[in-house]
């Protein structure tokens, strides 16, 4: 393993056994089409929101399945994956083609997040379950100690905004259906529409913002009841 990993295994404070898991786990497509780290991100992403999942759980034992999902989607986002790895320092390890690395590959935030994943699954195949709970912990422990349940009395589009992102999926769209009333009694009728899931709701207010408040909680409150199903 060559000086940069080593001091990567420090800062992540893991030593591989199998050194070519944190190798693979590093490599983006745009340097090995056909060798990177899809599958161990696929992995990683799912042991993740497992353990996240089980420490929620623990730490909120009156908490509602509804608050837990919206904690573990604030935890496990895209945004938060990519502070975990600046503070790793993983941008300088990434293995990255030539055109990923004249744009700045290295510092893009969904690059980052994905290769936070990949460690995680890199590290289960190469220790183990056990061994994957512990660093998550390590990783986690100072965002799951400050978390509250006041953190889940976010507005509905902020709470579907983050659902979705913690799924790996794009934002909703918001569109205006219809517009009536006079200037100083109008009525917005909006429409809420997630087309990778096909899901789709609409509700009418006093303004824009209400309706899109409304046709929002429709669909989270689909996606929940899904996840609570599933």
């Amino acid at each position: 393993m060559d000086t940069n990993l080593l001091e990567l295994s420090r800062t992540i404070d893991y030593q591989f056994q199998q050194n070519e898991l944190l190798e693979l786990a590093l490599t983006h497509r745009s340097h090995n089409g056909s060798h990177n780290n899809e599958r161990l991100e696929f992995l990683g992403d799912s042991i993740l929101n497992f353990v996240i999942g089980e420490a929620l759980f623990q730490k909120f034992p009156k908490a509602r399945e509804g608050q837990l999902s919206r904690l573990r989607a604030t935890l496990v986002k895209g945004a938060t994956l990519t502070k975990v790895a600046k503070q790793l320092e993983l941008g300088p390890s990434l293995r990255l083609g030539p055109g990923e690395m004249k744009s700045g590959g290295h510092r893009r935030d969904s690059i980052l997040a994905d290769a936070v994943e990949a460690i995680i699954g890199a590290v289960y195949l190469d220790a183990g379950m056990v061994q994957a709970q512990k660093l998550i912990l390590n990783w986690f422990q100072q965002r799951l100690d400050g978390i509250t349940l006041d953190d889940t009395t976010k507005d509905n589009k902020t709470r579907l905004q983050e659902l979705l992102q913690a799924r790996k999926l794009g934002l909703p769209d918001y569109d205006i259906v219809d517009v009536s009333g006079k200037s100083h009694a109008q009525k917005f009728v909006v429409s809420c529409n997630v087309p990778e899931l096909l899901l789709s709701a609409t509700a009418e207010g006093q303004s824009r913002r209400q309706a899109e408040q409304i046709a929002a909680g429709k669909v989270l409150a689909e996606l929940e009841g899904d996840e609570s199903g599933g």
